[in-house]
């Protein structure tokens, strides 16, 4: 038999091995088979309307017949005066939410894991992640509400002598910021330690049997035994956080904004709003949200 024939051969029995094995799994094939249709439908079929980017898109006339203007507001945008007053705002959004928002479900997650009682530890679990379940524009009602001049949080403050005049603080551009980012930790915070609980909750009891043999306390088998067990999950999602650093969570910042805070509000996916809804650019706003997507 020639080597030609043998590897073909080979390919063969690698090609019925692997359609066999699909049909031993065909009833966990068809579990994952809704997902990959709904991925098509939802995210693969509509991207051929990212054509519009690269045309003058109208809404009265068909998009095959209206003409292709390459990179044009591409480079428009670049160009564009708001261009780096807006990335300045997500990027800084984006990190303080990354060097405040990511390691401190990960504290939280070791410390309710290190509770003696589960009593406990399941009523401050529920508490933490209950922010979870209210929706933004309910919970930028109460923030508008506490930070206004007059609100429960500025009478605080005021009571406490750390303030020595009203502030109404969603008015002013320099708190913005830090506004945006310990709200959403608030609201995060208890639902993103859950995937860290599960990774603690799979690290093998004998290895912390051993340590307390060896008389560890709780902070050194915490340091050298949950942290390095988890490190693979938290690499994980510090990648995919990462991966979202342009991504400016359009809801708390669509009901936090006003024309006051403008300046330190002002993100790419309000541009893309702006341009796009209120101004009706859809070819400009299409090829600003590409740009956000492929960065």
């Amino acid at each position: 038999m020639s080597e030609f024939e043998a590897a073909l051969d080979t390919a063969t029995a690698h090609q019925t091995s692997f359609f066999r094995r699909l049909w031993n799994q065909r009833y966990v094939q068809a579990m994952a088979l809704p997902g990959i249709i709904w991925l098509v439908i939802f995210a693969y079929l509509p991207m051929w309307g990212v054509i519009i980017a690269f045309k003058q898109y109208s809404l009265i006339r068909p998009l095959s017949a209206v003409p292709w203007v390459g990179f044009r507001f591409f480079i428009e945008f670049v160009t564009d005066e708001k261009f780096w007053p807006v990335l300045a705002n997500t990027l800084g959004i984006s990190v303080l939410r990354l060097a405040f928002g990511f390691p401190l479900p990960i504290i939280f997650a070791l410390f309710l894991n290190e509770m003696a009682s589960n009593r406990l530890k399941r009523t401050v679990q529920t508490i933490s992640y209950l922010p979870r379940f209210i929706s933004w524009v309910v919970l930028g009602g109460i923030m508008m509400d506490w930070l206004s001049e007059s609100g429960f949080f500025t009478r605080l403050l005021l009571q406490w002598g750390i303030l020595s005049e009203p502030v109404a603080f969603l008015a002013e551009p320099r708190y913005f910021w830090g506004l945006v980012v310990i709200s959403d930790i608030w609201k995060e915070l208890g639902w993103s330690a859950i995937i860290y609980l599960a990774a603690i909750a799979g690290i093998d009891p004998q290895l912390y049997e051993a340590a307390t043999i060896d008389g560890a306390g709780r902070y050194k088998k915490m340091w050298h035994i949950t942290l390095p067990s988890i490190a693979g999950t938290v690499a994980i999602l510090f990648i995919l956080a990462v991966a979202y650093s342009l991504n400016s969570n359009f809801d708390q910042i669509f009901v936090l904004r006003n024309s006051l805070n403008r300046p330190a509000s002002d993100v790419v996916d309000m541009y893309v709003y702006r341009m796009g809804i209120q101004q009706g650019r859809f070819s400009f706003a299409t090829a600003v949200g590409l740009m956000r997507s492929v960065a």
